[in-house]
């Protein structure tokens, strides 16, 4: 069975199968805490549209950028391989006529698509609560777009990265713990190239709104603090650039590393 057609096997099965595990109702319910926040900072700002714009860039997206897309992040792509072996079922898996790297770049792919889509929601819903009183603006759209790519671009990357922490490493949720939220955290306020070792920065570089001013006062702009932003197009190329790498990484180790299962 060639590469392709072992892959989307894996991603239809692994799509289905992961769209009704407890894990992905808890993070569904998870992602509608940012949706009643908006529906809070809509009664308490009601007509107020500037400071709307400025509570979801300054509340919401700092839950969606630097929490909710990174545990997700974490929990699925350690999970990659993870289940499997803690399962006992990957000897079964390889044991098929499927080539091992369709397994990792399968299930990588699913798991992504199903954190796309609880993303997706959460992010709409709160997002368009707030600015309920502008849906008749066509920029509003544009920028829910912009905000949703981001996303998406930090779970491609995020998730790679995570699965080959999976693969290479028996308690690798326990480093994606202190690197997500300990290095992700720290390395971003520090001045000059170094914030371009953590993949926030180049998410925070793609932010499509800047806001300056809340309740006609000085912004506090807490994503945006002491950012020295990367050009959009190389933001975008780095991020690509990183899920593909850290992806083939993963895959690599998957096919050589022999899997031992614990009592």
């Amino acid at each position: 069975m060639n590469l392709k057609t072992s892959t989307r096997q894996v991603f239809a099965f692994f799509s289905f199968l992961g769209r009704k595990t407890g894990k992905t109702r808890v993070f569904a319910i998870i992602g509608l805490i940012p949706v009643a926040l908006a529906v809070v900072g809509r009664i308490v700002l009601h007509g107020r549209s500037g400071d709307m714009a400025a509570v979801f860039t300054e509340i919401l997206m700092v839950f969606f950028l630097q929490f909710y897309i990174v545990i997700l992040s974490l929990f699925y792509g350690t999970s990659v391989t993870a289940e499997e072996v803690e399962g006992r079922t990957l000897s079964y898996l390889v044991t098929r006529p499927i080539p091992k790297t369709a397994v990792i770049v399968g299930k990588y792919a699913a798991y992504s698509l199903i954190m796309s889509v609880i993303v997706s929601v959460s992010l709409g819903l709160s997002f368009f609560v707030l600015n309920s009183s502008r849906l008749d603006r066509p920029a509003i759209y544009t920028t829910f777009l912009g905000y949703l790519g981001v996303l998406i671009l930090g779970i491609l990357a995020y998730t790679a990265f995570f699965t080959f922490l999976g693969a290479l490493l028996k308690k690798a949720i326990i480093l994606g713990l202190i690197f997500g939220f300990g290095w992700e955290n720290v390395i971003q306020y520090f001045p000059g190239s170094t914030q371009r070792f953590s993949l926030v920065h180049y998410l925070k570089s793609l932010l499509p709104y800047r806001p300056t001013t809340v309740g006609g006062g000085r912004g506090v702009a807490l994503l945006l603090f002491r950012l020295e932003p990367t050009p959009p197009a190389l933001a975008v190329t780095m991020l690509f650039l990183i899920a593909a790498v850290f992806l083939v990484l993963a895959c690599l180790r998957f096919r050589t590393k022999e899997y031992l299962y614990e009592d």
